[in-house]
C-alpha cells in the first residue's frame, strides 16, 4: 500500500486574501461572522505553543461579569484568561 503524501505548497492566493476588504467577505451559515468565543479560542490556541504554567490567585470580580462568562459554557476561566491576555498584548 502506498503512503499518501500531502503537498507542502499552499494553493491559497495569499496576496489576493491580504488585499481583500471586509465588504468583500461573504458570510454564510457555514462561515458566520467571527464572535467573541472564536476570538478567545484563537488567542488561547495561537501558534499551539506550550502553555506556560498558571499562577493561582484570589481575585474579586463583579458578579455580573462572572455570570456572563459562566453563561457562555464550560471553560469560562480559560476565556477570562484569554480576554486578559488579548488586552495585555493589545496594550503593548
Amino acid at each position: 500500500m502506498k503512503k499518501r503524501t500531502s503537498s507542502k505548497v499552499s494553493k491559497t492566493d495569499w496576496q489576493r486574501l491580504r488585499a481583500m476588504q471586509d465588504r468583500n467577505i461573504k458570510l454564510s451559515k457555514e462561515h458566520p461572522e467571527l464572535d467573541l468565543k472564536h476570538v478567545a479560542r484563537v488567542v488561547v490556541r495561537k501558534g499551539l505553543r506550550p502553555v506556560a504554567p498558571k499562577t493561582s490567585l484570589a481575585l474579586r470580580i463583579d458578579a455580573d461579569v462572572v455570570e456572563w462568562f459562566k453563561a457562555q459554557g464550560p471553560g469560562y476561566q480559560t476565556r477570562m484568561n484569554a480576554v486578559l491576555r488579548a488586552f495585555k498584548e493589545a496594550s503593548i
